[in-house]
């Protein structure tokens, strides 16, 4: 079996490209929440708390994930036991967003809420639990469940930073506008 560096080099330009994209739109996350925040979204600390901080915690594990595989490890039990607690912390997390959702005051979830937001991170940090505990048998279909899990937690993140945006734009209350106020 080659050594565990050589294993995990293999998938050194997957990791760099999700890593960087993860960490580029964690960066564009905290630009959108910025330029938003003057427009008064209807919504509170609670719905941030539940959809808002999620998504840069999904874009923030994929990059820790991104980093964990591109770490030189010298044996391969390491790099599965810290994939294995960052899978069990992303359980629990999940778990912390579900009460979230559940106790929002202002926006009441609907069912593609509830597959973004709970049930499709879920699946991805079990992935990485399930994975990364294999994967300290030897490396095999497990590196791809891990990347498919990165990739999954990146396009959740995607969804939500769009479907966040979106509901804060047309949610706004309208202001009547008199003809003087319009703009060309």
């Amino acid at each position: 079996m080659p050594p565990e560096s050589s294993i995990f080099s293999a998938w050194e330009s997957f990791y760099v490209i999700v890593g960087s994209s993860a960490g580029a739109l964690t960066g564009l996350q905290f630009v959108v929440v910025t330029l938003v925040a003057d427009m008064r979204p209807r919504s509170g600390m609670s719905e941030i708390n539940a959809f808002g901080t999620p998504t840069v915690v999904h874009f923030c594990a994929a990059l820790l994930i991104s980093a964990i595989l591109s770490a030189p490890w010298h044996r391969l039990e390491s790099a599965g036991a810290t994939l294995a607690v960052c899978g069990g912390l992303g359980i629990g997390y999940t778990l912390i967003v579900t009460n979230r959702a559940r106790h929002a005051t202002l926006y009441h979830p609907v069912f593609e809420d509830w597959v973004w937001h709970v049930i499709l991170p879920l699946v991805a940090y079990v992935d990485f639990l399930i994975a990364a505990l294999l994967l300290q048998r030897g490396p095999g279909p497990e590196l791809f469940a891990i990347g498919g899990g990165a990739l999954l937690l990146l396009f959740i993140g995607i969804h939500n930073a769009w479907d966040t945006v979106t509901y804060i734009a047309l949610s706004q209350d309208e202001e009547p506008r008199t003809p003087e106020a319009k703009r060309p």
